[in-house]
């Protein structure tokens, strides 16, 4: 017995040295083959039909994480169970005809984004044909329609708790706030669901962009983000490699912003813009996917610092391809134009990243799924969805980064010893089962136009932001600042606050 015991190990130490990696080793996240699994691959769209997705969501209820939502150039929607097992023998598809839930059409242009909201009851789509709608994920009928920007609609984003709250960017270099609650009232007017709307957030006419539509590069919005503290927006555009922050209280003027690049006024510096932003689940860092090929990480607490990290290795060839920060804020996913998708440790920003294979075209759309660990998902321009499990040893035994804190509440320059507070997130609402949408059949309803009534936004808002109006909003209560259920704050009335700075440099009582 003892001599097959050293038989064996002898045996195996030969084989891991004429075989190199085939023996299991010690984890190693650049490890590629031992760090990841394939879970399947699901087509989008039918038969002939080769529209390539362009955006990707999972549901952010725990009940629902496993669907996922997928829309394209098309403008349909499809919904899929991502739970089943698919069989690696089988064709996309297959998997796809197994898995889809039900499809629907959207729109009848491009869709750029999609958002869940409201414990997923509504699924936000934005578009090409300039419109945001909102659908019930249920029923799959279009219960309001957002008209009013003059481009194609690139990025929305709900606000973190009040989800009638909605930020959405476009290729017209806008971006707008909007209030679905106004809906509600029977005597709802067109122009207000609209809080605010921003112009010429992100134009740049001294930057030499890239790109062949010079005019169009030089002011889209290319990606919004609601962030954590509920009080501030954070925008990226397609002219320079800045992050604006704005206070939504005050939208005058951006209140700070951060860049990837150290010198991008410099003439002879090459601009690259920014494709995404997004946002661990806790709020203390931000990454942003830019076109220089890398994805940069900010702390939130040190925006004037720039960027604390910056992962390189993927190809960023468009601004179709975009990234994500893990919720738990320890990995970066992000798309390539070279057909693969690639997976970063923050701890460890030098080492390779993951390289996801299996694509045959420019991977664009990714999303981790917040209640499954590990599990993500990447589409690519082959038409093709596919699901990936990164296996848990890739995962850090330590604290994740943004464990530090349960919830990020600044911007920087804020004396940061008063910030680390406690919170308590403990209630959390009872959330609907998508899950009886697996079992449906599946169900495609015809194009046509959409019943829902069309909103169109305002005209500048000049007045809601003059200076008399915000000094009275900081004095009397939250939903009076804008005579309309569309103020997203609640702070203390004791104290008056004017922007974001003064509401965390506020001194504590």
């Amino acid at each position: 017995m003892e001599t097959s015991k050293t038989r064996s190990t002898f045996q195996t130490i030969r084989f891991s040295e004429l075989n190199g990696f085939r023996v299991r080793k010690r984890p190693s996240f650049a490890d590629d083959c031992s760090r990841y699994s394939r879970l399947g691959a699901l087509d989008y769209g039918f038969e002939a039909d080769f529209s390539p997705p362009l955006a990707l969501s999972f549901c952010k209820a725990s009940k629902n994480a496993h669907i996922l939502a997928v829309a394209g150039e098309d403008g349909f929607v499809c919904l899929y169970n991502t739970r089943l097992k698919f069989s690696l023998s089988a064709t996309s598809a297959e998997n796809a005809d197994k898995g889809r839930t039900c499809e629907w059409s959207a729109h009848e242009n491009a869709i750029f984004d999609v958002c869940w909201i409201k414990d997923d009851t509504n699924l936000l789509t934005a578009c090409g044909d300039h419109s945001i709608k909102v659908w019930d994920s249920q029923e799959r009928k279009c219960i309001l329609a957002l008209t009013g920007h003059t481009g194609s609609v690139k990025s929305i984003s709900a606000h973190p708790s009040n989800q009638d709250i909605i930020v959405s960017g476009s290729r017209d270099g806008s971006f707008a706030l909007w209030d679905l609650r106004c809906f509600t009232s029977s005597s709802a007017r067109s122009n207000t669901l609209t809080i605010a709307t921003v112009q010429g957030a992100h134009t740049s006419s001294s930057v030499k962009t890239r790109g062949r539509r010079g005019k169009a590069a030089s002011m889209s919005v290319t990606s919004v983000l609601y962030m954590k503290d509920e009080v501030s927006i954070a925008t990226a555009g397609a002219v320079d490699s800045v992050i604006k922050f704005w206070d939504t209280r005050n939208l005058k003027a951006p209140i700070t912003q951060a860049c990837t690049q150290d010198k991008p006024s410099e003439k002879s510096a090459r601009s690259y813009g920014i494709s995404s932003l997004s946002q661990d689940l806790n709020g203390v860092y931000i990454s942003a996917s830019c076109m220089d090929s890398r994805v940069y990480l900010f702390n939130v607490l040190q925006l004037e610092k720039g960027p604390v990290k910056s992962f390189k290795g993927c190809n960023i060839g468009s601004f179709f391809v975009k990234s994500k920060l893990s919720p738990d804020a320890g990995h970066i996913l992000s798309g390539s134009t070279d057909g693969s998708a690639y997976v970063w440790q923050v701890n460890k920003p030098q080492a390779d990243p993951i390289k996801l294979e299996g694509h045959h075209a420019e991977v664009t759309a990714v999303d981790w799924c917040s209640y499954e660990i590990g599990k993500v998902a990447t589409a690519a321009d082959d038409t093709v969805v596919q699901l990936w499990n990164i296996n848990t040893s890739c995962y850090s035994t330590t604290r994740s980064p943004s464990s530090i804190r349960k919830r990020e509440k600044t911007l920087p320059m804020m004396k940061r010893q008063k910030l680390f507070t406690q919170e308590d997130t403990t209630n959390i609402s009872e959330e609907p089962d998508l899950y009886p949408l697996v079992q449906s059949t599946v169900q495609i309803d015809s194009p046509g136009p959409t019943s829902a009534p069309e909103m169109k936004t305002p005209e500048p808002l000049k007045k809601q932001l003059s200076i008399s109006h915000i000094s009275d909003a900081c004095e009397g209560s939250p939903d009076a600042s804008f005579g309309s259920p569309s103020s997203v704050l609640s702070p203390p009335p004791s104290l008056k606050r004017k922007t974001i700075l003064d509401y965390f440099l506020a001194p504590s009582s």
